[in-house]
């Protein structure tokens, strides 16, 4: 696990929402194993506490979220370090949809890879024009295997197939249209508007009835993660360390095309 570095995400509670906001743009709020420790505690806070109604996953900087921390690859000490970090993965991803409460995304940039499962993992999602979405792993040499289990549920299959194999990129018109986006809409300012009006509306449900109805829409996709985790963690851990992954992820650090590139 590598050294804390001051937070990598931070936590503010008003009105019965608790904002969730990743804070590492130095990395484009890169998966590290700090930052999702953090966001687990900030979705326990949200748990434990009976005052908060909803949960809003935001970010700093022009980046929600870019993926794996690719610099953590080489410094975990787990027997397995690749498998170690696709089931912390699948616990975080499982950890948003199993809240009782409504998880919120809140996107005003980039989603790449393994960021693109946060935003599958959110019970709704709002996100303006400036921001973009990419599966990016096919790239690499990897597959977007552990966030299959939250992203494949939102996509209709013709998107699913065409985004997923050719990681290429797509903006929040498209997503919305696919599903993974509830609602899409201008600047940062109508951004705001919109989330504040979703919260309130929230604000106006019972506690009870937040609960339970979650659990119903989320049932389904919690027992696809439970069964198939064990699955898409191996499938990760073992594409993590190929030789084609090694290439693409230094092709990506040295910023040239990996050499199966046409």
């Amino acid at each position: 696990m590598s050294a804390s570095q001051g937070p990598r995400v931070t936590t503010d509670s008003a009105a019965g929402v608790l904002t969730i906001t990743l804070d590492s743009p130095h990395n484009r709020n890169a998966l590290s194993d700090q930052l999702v420790r953090e966001v687990l505690e900030g979705l326990a806070t949200a748990e434990a506490d009976d005052g908060v109604r909803c949960v809003v996953l935001t970010h700093t900087g022009n980046t929600f979220c870019a993926g794996a921390d690719l610099s953590e690859a080489s410094s975990n000490t787990a027997d397995d370090p690749a498998l170690e970090r696709a089931n912390q993965l699948v616990d975080l991803l499982r950890a948003i949809v199993a809240l009782p409460k409504p998880v919120i995304g809140r996107i005003d940039g980039h989603v790449r890879a393994g960021g693109m499962g946060l935003v599958g993992a959110c019970d709704i999602v709002i996100a303006s024009q400036a921001s973009t979405y990419a599966l990016t792993e096919s790239r690499l040499g990897l597959a977007a295997s552990v966030i299959s289990l939250t992203v494949l549920p939102r996509l209709d299959p013709r998107a699913a197939s065409r985004w997923f194999l050719t990681g290429s990129k797509f903006d929040v018109a498209e997503a919305a249209r696919m599903g993974l986006v509830t609602q899409a809409v201008g600047g940062t300012d109508e951004l705001d508007v919109a989330i504040a009006t979703l919260t309130a509306d929230l604000g106006a449900c019972s506690p009870q009835g937040l609960r339970e109805t979650k659990a119903l829409v989320t049932h389904e996709v919690i027992a696809s993660i439970d069964t198939h985790r064990e699955r898409v963690a191996a499938q990760s851990a073992r594409l993590f360390v190929s030789e084609e992954a090694r290439e693409g992820m230094l092709s990506f650090k040295e910023k040239r095309a990996p050499r199966w590139a046409g």
